[in-house]
């Protein structure tokens, strides 16, 4: 594949994928494309869970190993793979992310817009896969762990993030207290993974679970973070219209019964750390 290749939309997946994302992945797509252009700024969970996920690729890679960067958003984790000589391909489902991910990286990349349920790429194409934070939003999540156990060559490394039940349990909690409706998506249990890994056929992994938890002075400012990211679309679902002055006051007492001592609201997410060696 040409280092040079402009980002191409594709529709068809040599392993026999659906033709075009759902409903469902265009509305994630379009939300993290609004996110686009100002998500670096808001993307410091994000880079503290990729950066402990690319610390579990081997401290010695040849030169020249293909690898796949799948949900790559910006491109900050493609760039720093790509500085070690390797060959990256940087895939994601926004087309305004990828070309954020162009401008950051240039011509050391290649850039391709795909769905992580159905991968145009040929069986056994890379070495290895690394995908923090972009496994969560696909429907099953065996779906795309298979895809990525068959475009990585056997032998070859696939790691993963993902995030899991609990995560942004204090929101989930105050919004409880404010309304019946579903604010915060469902996340899978820490067996499902595992169940998920047996569907795709994973015989040997590995697997962490870490709470990491940030800290805000709002509920507002949580919220305006969650939109910085593009974290916004709910599968369930959500209720039509902005939400009112009384509703935000009301969510702001639900969420001070956490507040630290030190006088901040914690925002605790629980992190799946996966590596796959693909049998």
């Amino acid at each position: 594949m040409n280092k040079k290749l402009s980002v191409a939309t594709v529709q068809n997946s040599q392993s026999g994928g659906t033709e075009c994302p759902s409903v469902d992945k265009q509305a994630i797509a379009l939300a993290f494309g609004r996110a686009a252009k100002d998500y670096d700024k808001a993307a410091s969970f994000q880079r503290q869970v990729g950066g402990r996920l690319l610390a579990k690729l081997p401290s010695v890679i040849a030169t020249g190993t293909r690898v796949l960067d799948l949900g790559c958003g910006t491109g900050f984790f493609s760039q720093q793979i790509s500085s070690r000589g390797l060959q990256v391909d940087a895939v994601d489902l926004s087309p305004e992310m990828l070309e954020q991910a162009r401008l950051r990286c240039g011509n050391q990349v290649n850039y391709i817009l795909a769905d992580a349920e159905a991968l145009p790429m040929a069986d056994s194409t890379y070495d290895i896969a690394f995908s923090s934070l972009a496994l969560q939003w696909c429907d099953d999540l065996a779906t795309p762990l298979k895809e990525l156990k068959r475009v990585v060559r056997h032998g070859g490394l696939i790691v993963f993030t993902t995030l899991v039940e609990g995560s942004l349990d204090e929101l989930t909690q105050a919004w409880q207290q404010v309304d019946q409706y579903q604010h915060v998506n469902s996340f899978l249990s820490q067996k499902a993974v595992k169940v998920a890994l047996a569907q795709a056929g994973c015989m040997r992994y590995d697997l962490e679970f870490s709470p990491i938890t940030l800290y805000f002075n709002s509920a507002v400012e949580l919220m305006r973070d969650l939109k910085g990211i593009g974290a916004t679309h709910l599968q369930q679902g959500r209720k039509a219209g902005l939400a009112g002055r009384k509703t935000i006051l009301d969510l702001e007492s639900a969420y001070n019964v956490f507040r630290h001592e030190n006088g901040q609201l914690p925002a605790t997410y629980q992190v799946c750390f996966g590596v796959i060696i693909n049998d």
